[in-house]
């Protein structure tokens, strides 16, 4: 891993396929990211994953996928390193390990596990407080209903930022990672 770059891992679904809305929006990401000199960290298969991946090793930025064998499914061809784990919450915790900044997009229960485990680590002051961006409508509705239940218990709110499209995502992390440099 090229350790002067910052590196974002990005959550989201391996369902959608080139040509979906989701894929095209993971694959704008990719680009971005890696145009603003960040590597990409994901699950390394398929759907959202593969298209960051691809985005950004087209444009000449790392691309790592940290895999777990249990589905029995390829990785991600544009992944220029992989790190295989054992179990899923090893491959959990070093997504999150990676990151120096984090990017949900759309996806199911999976992502919101991921979403969960970096936001509960912050908020409980497990890990230093990263820069987190998520994209979706979806997400936009759940980080809003949380928001309430965290400011209910006192807890630190305004973690996690909602953005509409990638550019917007990038800039964020380019703003709250390179300007801390």
């Amino acid at each position: 891993m090229d350790q002067k770059k910052k590196t974002i891992t990005i959550f989201g679904s391996s369902i959608p396929k080139p040509g979906d809305k989701e894929y095209e929006t993971a694959y704008e990401l990719g680009i971005i990211l890696a145009k603003k000199g960040f590597n990409v960290c994901t699950g390394g298969y398929q759907g959202i994953m593969d298209a960051v991946s691809k985005g950004a090793k087209e444009n000449g930025a790392e691309a790592i996928g940290v895999t777990v064998d249990i589905w029995g499914t390829a990785p991600s061809k544009h992944l220029t390193k992989q790190i295989e784990c054992k179990t899923l919450f090893e491959r959990i915790s070093k997504l999150v390990e990676f990151g120096d900044g984090y990017v949900i997009l759309q996806g199911g229960t999976g992502t919101l596990l991921e979403l969960s485990v970096v936001w509960e680590f912050m908020n409980k002051n497990l890990s230093v407080i990263k820069p987190v961006a998520c994209h979706s409508k979806l997400w936009k509705e759940i980080v809003s209903i949380m928001e309430k239940q965290i400011e209910h218990e006192g807890r630190k709110n305004g973690l996690i930022k909602c953005f509409d499209t990638p550019g917007e995502i990038a800039d964020y992390l380019e703003k709250n990672l390179f300007q801390k440099i």
